[in-house]
């Protein structure tokens, strides 16, 4: 299992956590979705054989996210 960081330019309200939650979650491969408001942050776990790192950073930027940066362990 796979974790990954990605810090968010911003969160602007709780629904955008929800928002970019379900998203992450409805894909094949991801186990555990947190996202942190104040930190702007989202952490994952996710089956590297099954999605990748970038497709994760994929999705968020697609729902309109901008990500700073992502850390890969």
């Amino acid at each position: 299992m796979n974790k990954a960081i990605l810090q968010l330019d911003a969160l602007s309200c709780p629904s955008c956590m929800q928002k970019i939650k379900g998203a992450l979650e409805k894909q094949d491969g991801v186990e555990n979705v947190k996202v942190l408001f104040n930190a702007a942050k989202v952490k994952t776990d996710f089956d590297g054989d099954k999605i990748s790192a970038d497709k994760l950073s994929d999705t968020v930027t697609d729902l309109g996210y901008e990500v700073q940066s992502m850390k890969v362990k």
